[in-house]
């Protein structure tokens, strides 16, 4: 008999059923309780990254470092993090999802609080790279209990609403960056980031409960653990969208790591200014991933709609390349802002699909794949990250190259491996059936 999680063609998806002797039902009637510790959870990132962004110029002058330098700051935080998920989820596949979850929140708190305090940027990089490892457990442990709860559509509404919460983070993580940096040096916006870390550890260990029963854990450590993603891998469509969705992730990142510079030193913004404008991209991520939870899945099918999501991502990177290279003469920011919010709302659409659609297909092991899933993500992002500086601090043109190679890669993935006619369990009449691919 094969092992659960070996994907086949003919498996059917479940809509939301729980597992016999599983305590899903208990857990899902807390509700937005739940959402908000695991929204809490996948907020971890940005709130780690973004709040820091306004500071990134500031920091240069104060470590007396240069600009790529600086930016390994990013590529620490974010290596450690991919590398960190795969270490944690098939640790939370083997002993749970709260003993890890617990562990790398304490030691996240740890290391932001000595981040506060590093002299020189080697260290702070250091540093950033534990904070990193450590942040991984909220990531990816998040992901897993997801996958415990749910299955299907109701997954990836489930996933659109954890976008909302976690888009609120980059919104609100600028503008308090920005804010701090009025009354403090950048090293409060860690002061600031070791407080929230502490207190949603405290929130975990009060209100989060285990979602994987003992008789659902793997008891055969790393070895089982590597046995499962390499089945996982084997799947051709799980890889696709693996790849989909790391490679989007690299856009995203792109704009993450360069547009502080792009916007402040290029186009002579205020840190206020960007903090605000990140806010708004935010906000159409968050718009368009709520359009895709609530209207879009159960209506188009799931790859259709990531298609879409590639198509507007090219279309925003090249626009952003002809601006940069002069093409329309000197655009101003008003153009770059607006080709930056096409290519960040679109990821609302283009990364929750992309996950939704490799989890479907893994029943078991889920820990193992979430860890896939981030470290591909972000091992692709922190490569991306110092590719953007490449040519100093005075043109964006490195931003929207590896912008669009990111997003063509991603898109040649979808089509080579993606594009299957897998059918799953029965959809609603009018409607897609659930997990199907089309051509």
């Amino acid at each position: 008999m094969p092992e659960r999680g070996v994907p086949t063609a003919n498996r059917t998806t479940r809509a939301a059923i729980p597992k016999t002797g599983h305590p899903t039902p208990a857990l899902r009637r807390t509700g937005l309780l739940v959402t908000l510790v695991l929204g809490g959870l996948t907020a971890t990132p940005p709130l780690a990254m973004d709040m820091y962004l306004p500071a990134l110029p500031e920091v240069t002058r104060s470590l007396h470092a240069p600009a790529a330098t600086v930016q390994l700051t990013l590529t620490a935080c974010l290596a450690g993090m991919a590398l960190g998920q795969l270490v944690i989820g098939p640790m939370s596949d083997k002993w749970g999802r709260r003993r890890p979850l617990l562990t790398g929140l304490t030691a996240y708190v740890v290391a932001t609080a000595l981040c506060a305090v590093a002299p020189n940027v080697e260290l702070l990089v250091t540093l950033r790279l534990v904070q990193g490892l450590a942040g991984a457990a909220g990531i990816v442990i998040a992901r897993a209990v997801v996958r415990d709860l749910y299955d299907g559509m109701a997954m990836a509404r489930f996933l659109s609403t954890l976008m909302l919460i976690s888009g609120v983070a980059p919104i609100v993580a600028p503008l308090i960056g920005g804010q701090i940096l009025r009354v403090t040096d950048w090293r409060g916006v860690f002061a600031v980031l070791t407080a929230v870390g502490a207190l949603l550890a405290a929130l975990v260990w009060a209100k989060l409960p285990e979602t994987l029963p003992a008789a659902e854990r793997h008891p055969g450590g790393v070895g089982e653990a590597l046995r499962a993603m390499r089945v996982q891998l084997a799947d051709r469509a799980f890889t696709g969208h693996l790849l989909v969705g790391g490679f989007a992730f690299a856009a995203l990142f792109a704009y993450i790591a360069a547009s502080p510079f792009v916007v402040q030193e290029i186009y002579g913004a205020s840190a206020q200014t960007y903090s605000l404008l990140f806010g708004l991209n935010s906000v159409g991520l968050i718009a368009v991933g709520q359009l895709n939870g609530r209207v879009l899945v159960g209506r188009v099918g799931l790859n259709r709609v990531l298609g879409t999501g590639l198509a507007l991502v090219i279309c925003a990177a090249t626009a952003l390349l002809l601006m940069s290279l002069g093409v329309f003469g000197e655009p101003g920011l008003p153009a770059v802002a607006a080709a930056l919010f096409v290519l960040m709302s679109a990821m609302g659409i283009t990364l929750p699909n992309a996950q939704t659609l490799a989890l479907m297909r893994v029943e078991r092991s889920a820990g193992s794949a979430s860890a896939l899933l981030g470290t591909s993500s972000f091992l692709i992002g922190a490569i991306a990250s110092p590719l953007v500086g490449v040519a100093g601090e005075d043109t964006a043109v490195p931003m929207a190259v590896v912008q669009l190679a990111a997003a063509l890669v991603a898109l040649a993935c979808f089509a080579g491996l993606c594009r299957t006619r897998t059918r799953t369990a029965p959809a609603a009449p009018g409607a897609p059936a659930e997990g199907a691919e089309e051509r």
